[in-house]
């Protein structure tokens, strides 16, 4: 299987993953990891990456999706869960038709639904794991509020990302995702378009649920 998920920061996209990487045995492909791989690796495509990087520019479409195809061949064999990319419409578009050419399955498409203030609310009250990142603890989330400042789940050290602490670096995030122009929000529509055409699954999640309520909701439309 085959899926692609979206959602703002500060919906439990992460922890949904995670949790779908786990139950069908998916590969978890990141966009920002799959150039930290191919940078760090020093391969032809993060060469050129790290060029417009470098720069202070963003590596174009036509070094983007080549390097997510390359990394979605390579882990994705027995199934991928693309998260981070594309982030406008014109990027779904293009990953859509070099998904056809190379005649890969987009099987499903997941959507988390969240309200822009409640997302901005659960990313400063966020506390990352440090040995699992997608532990789950939040300290304005009552069923997720860590356990005398230590992670619920296992006990580690909890800490704060700068960025989430910082409203202007929030709204940017979220500019970017919740414009239905040409930011994520239209690459999103553009896959529901496909749905309705019959060519992909479509699937929308109430972000505002438990982490339990929202996984059963998924898992029960994946099946």
């Amino acid at each position: 299987m085959n899926i692609l998920i979206f959602g703002p920061n500060g919906s439990g996209k992460g922890t949904q993953g995670d949790l779908i990487r786990q139950k069908y045995n998916l590969a978890h492909i990141e966009s920002g990891a799959i150039f930290r791989e191919h940078i760090g690796g020093g391969t032809e495509l993060g060469k050129k990456a790290k060029a417009y990087i470098d720069r202070g520019d963003l590596a174009p479409d036509n070094i983007t999706i080549p390097m997510i195809l390359e990394t979605l061949k390579s882990k994705g064999e027995n199934g991928w869960l693309l998260d981070g990319f594309p982030r406008n419409m014109a990027q779904a578009e293009k990953l859509w038709k070099a998904l056809q050419k190379e005649n890969m399955s987009l099987d499903c498409v997941v959507e988390i639904l969240l309200p822009r203030e409640a997302a901005k609310n659960r990313i400063m009250g966020r506390r990352l794991c440090k040995k699992n990142n997608n532990h789950p603890n939040n300290i304005f989330i009552d069923a997720i509020r860590p356990k005398n400042d230590k992670c619920r789940v296992c006990g580690a050290e909890l800490s704060a990302r700068n960025d989430d602490q910082d409203e202007a670096a929030i709204n940017k995030r979220h500019d970017i995702y919740y414009n239905t122009q040409n930011g994520t929000l239209a690459a999103a529509c553009y896959y529901k378009k496909l749905a309705d055409g019959g060519r992909t699954k479509y699937i929308e999640l109430n972000g505002e649920g438990s982490i339990d309520s929202i996984r059963d909701a998924l898992l029960s439309k994946l099946s």
